[in-house]
């Protein structure tokens, strides 16, 4: 295996247990896959997993370099449609989803990899695969990027007998060179760039949109009769929309649309109220491709676009982080610039901004409290217009022969 020196160390390390924190584009998919094929190829009827925070996860980052680093002459047989393989020496290679932990109940497992680690709930490992392990005392390999002190920082903080604690940067991992490192910090903001890029656990607070200030990022925004942005969050009650000029890199919230208890049709109806006769883009939650939320089918897609407005969507949803990540970035820059201002008028947009949390002891935004609408509108529009920069691994899989 081609694999660098930091994932060398990693995988000659003979520790049960081992939490590996690394930046992004360390290489964990490529180190994971290594693990996989060295445990199910060196014991006969192995059962291996490979845990994603979802299935559709498990498929998109594993299941095609898994393919890739196998060699042929190993496979007996290959399941597309359960994403898994079985070896010519009866083991078995198997791609999960940790939406529902109580569904990866039942089997005895030689070998987990637990990936992205921090984005699952701790009862995957706490109360489901820990057991899984002991009958034939398997390994676990658990890694990812950090995501605050939660779950995953406890483990990697404290591994006792038969734990390994390993720590590397997206510049030590080896596969992305300095100059792209330097633009990802002027591109993102500090908290961002240490927790994605440095792979450290920053502690967050409890608030999301840490970048945030109503004094610097607070001023009058003014209309410029250009095209209007327009992001769009479809829940029923509210449905929300931010509108905003886009201009010389920069974002400007010049209005809000809150309406209670309506649907789709009125929220286009008072768009075109608000602003006849002009060019509009709007930029929706990705679910408007399925959601069918009126008489005779029509989905919100296709509402949106039999009325005239040009709609940019992504085909899936972005992960609730990068999207979170994204708006953080236009607000404030590691080199302090802000591109992303809200005029005072805007006034749900700037409570939802002030006042959206984590839920107490987890990762995931608290709902509860109706602020995570209008959050979730500008994220669509900030997360298509500035997503996250995913880079690309310099070395190229190699087969295990």
């Amino acid at each position: 295996m081609n694999l660098t020196k930091p994932q060398s160390r990693i995988f000659n390390d003979t520790s049960r247990f081992r939490v590996v924190v690394a930046g992004r584009r360390f290489g964990k998919t490529f180190l994971s896959t290594a693990e996989l094929m060295r445990k199910a190829a060196t014991i006969p009827d192995a059962n291996v997993w490979y845990v994603a925070p979802t299935y559709r996860a498990a498929k998109d980052i594993a299941w095609d370099m898994l393919k890739t680093i196998i060699d042929s002459s190993l496979i007996f047989k290959t399941n597309e449609s359960e994403l898994s393989i079985r070896l010519i020496n009866g083991s078995t290679i198997s791609l999960k989803g940790a939406e529902k932990p109580d569904n990866l109940r039942g089997r005895s497992l030689d070998f987990v990899v637990l990936d992205e680690f921090a984005d699952m709930r701790p009862e995957t490992w706490f109360e489901v695969l820990r057991a899984s392990l002991s009958d034939r005392m398997g390994g676990c390999l658990f890694i990812g990027t950090p995501k605050g002190r939660n779950h995953f920082y406890d483990l990697w903080t404290n591994a006792l007998d038969d734990w390994e604690s390993f720590q590397y940067t997206t510049l030590q991992g080896g596969n992305v060179p300095e100059s792209e490192i330097d633009a990802a910090r002027r591109d993102l903001d500090e908290r961002t760039f240490k927790q994605e890029y440095e792979a450290a656990f920053v502690n967050y607070s409890g608030i999301i949109y840490y970048n945030f200030d109503r004094k610097d990022s607070v001023a009058k925004c003014e209309d410029d009769g250009e095209i209007l942005h327009i992001g769009m969050d479809f829940n029923l009650d509210p449905m929300s929309a931010v509108v905003a000029t886009h201009t010389g890199g920069t974002l400007r919230i010049i209005d809000e649309i809150v309406i209670y208890g309506s649907n789709t049709d009125e929220i286009v109806d008072e768009i075109k109220l608000r602003y006849p006769n002009r060019r509009i883009v709007i930029y929706p939650d990705p679910a408007c491709r399925q959601r069918k939320t009126s008489a005779g089918g029509r989905t919100d897609l296709s509402i949106l676009q039999n009325a005239g407005f040009a709609v940019k969507v992504r085909e899936r949803h972005t992960s609730i982080r990068d999207r979170i990540n994204s708006v953080n970035a236009r607000l404030k820059t590691t080199d302090e610039k802000r591109h992303l201002f809200v005029d005072p008028k805007c006034k749900q947009v700037i409570k939802s901004l002030e006042r959206q949390v984590y839920k107490e002891g987890t990762s995931q935004p608290d709902k509860d409290t109706g602020y995570d609408h209008m959050n979730d509108a500008l994220g669509y529009l900030v997360d298509y217009l500035y997503p996250i920069k995913r880079l690309h691994d310099t070395p190229q899989p190699t087969r295990w022969s």
